[in-house]
């Protein structure tokens, strides 16, 4: 146990001197990413986690497996949720866990040589470090691909809002212009959105111009009915325009009715529409 303590004792003693060696060391011309900043507060930053990693490392020697995993389980989620991180490549992250991996094989035979250590300890020692560092790896790529895929999920949801804005003409009329290619997903958030938006505008009557909609397959056509359903129970009436032929044939082919639903070729044909048969 004197040992576990002593080597302990000197990785705490040695931390400075290992974040020092590591930022020498560091290849800095990468072409993005964290390490390859010059601004002196990224600097210091990095330096600063560097160093707080080798005093929370360090307790592998004293703690339990259990107790060091979870003094050190913040510190892997802080830096994986770091936007700075987040913004370089995973491998570049993962080959900096390896080279400090191999500072500490030698910081452990530094200490072995001083001390007199066996090899048997040196060994069990290197391999407490490579097993720790394996589990932390997992742990952090882990993270790192959680986080990643919430702000994915966020920035997408925040895509689909804006990508299908209910757009206010007048007289409580609005345009709900759809561009592109529209997925379940996507539809079911057009759903969503559209039918909150009409009840905050006060709209009565909603143009759909699906002109700019190249393909529609079967479960998103049904999506934009259950869309029209949805909107007449609420009071708002719609009228769609710019449906392709293909669209056409898949509705049909899906057995959905057109009969309660004001069509129009053209988005411009189906406004001059609506003012007609308001006079």
């Amino acid at each position: 146990m004197h040992n576990n303590e002593g080597v302990y004792q000197y990785f705490i003693d040695n931390t400075e001197r290992l974040t020092e060696e590591w930022y020498k060391n560091l290849t800095k011309n990468d072409p993005k990413g964290v390490y390859a900043s010059t601004d002196s507060y990224t600097i210091e930053t990095i330096k600063k986690q560097n160093n707080d990693f080798h005093h929370r490392l360090a307790g592998l020697f004293i703690k339990d497996k259990e107790e060091f995993l979870e003094d050190i389980k913040d510190w892997i989620f802080k830096i994986a949720t770091d936007q700075a991180h987040l913004d370089t490549p995973i491998h570049f992250i993962i080959r900096e866990f390896i080279r400090t991996r191999e500072q500490y094989f030698q910081l452990i035979k530094e200490y072995a040589t001083k001390h007199h250590v066996g090899q048997e300890r040196v060994i069990e020692w290197s391999h407490g470090v490579v097993k720790v560092l394996d589990e932390i790896i997992l742990k952090y790529t882990e993270e790192h691909h959680n986080y990643s895929n919430r702000q994915l999920v966020a920035q997408q949801e925040m895509i689909n809002e804006l990508s299908s804005p209910v757009i206010s003409l007048s007289n409580s009329r609005a345009l709900l212009p759809l561009v592109g290619d529209i997925d379940t997903a996507r539809a079911a958030s057009i759903l969503e959105n559209t039918i909150k938006q009409c009840a905050e505008k006060k709209v009565s009557r909603l143009f759909i111009d699906l002109s700019g909609v190249v393909i529609i397959d079967t479960m998103v056509a049904h999506q934009i009915f259950q869309l029209i359903n949805g909107l007449s129970l609420i009071g708002v009436k719609t009228t769609l325009s710019g449906i392709r032929p293909e669209i056409a044939t898949t509705a049909i082919q899906l057995g959905l009715s057109f009969t309660d639903i004001s069509i129009a070729s053209t988005l411009s044909k189906a406004i001059e529409q609506d003012g007609n048969l308001k006079k």
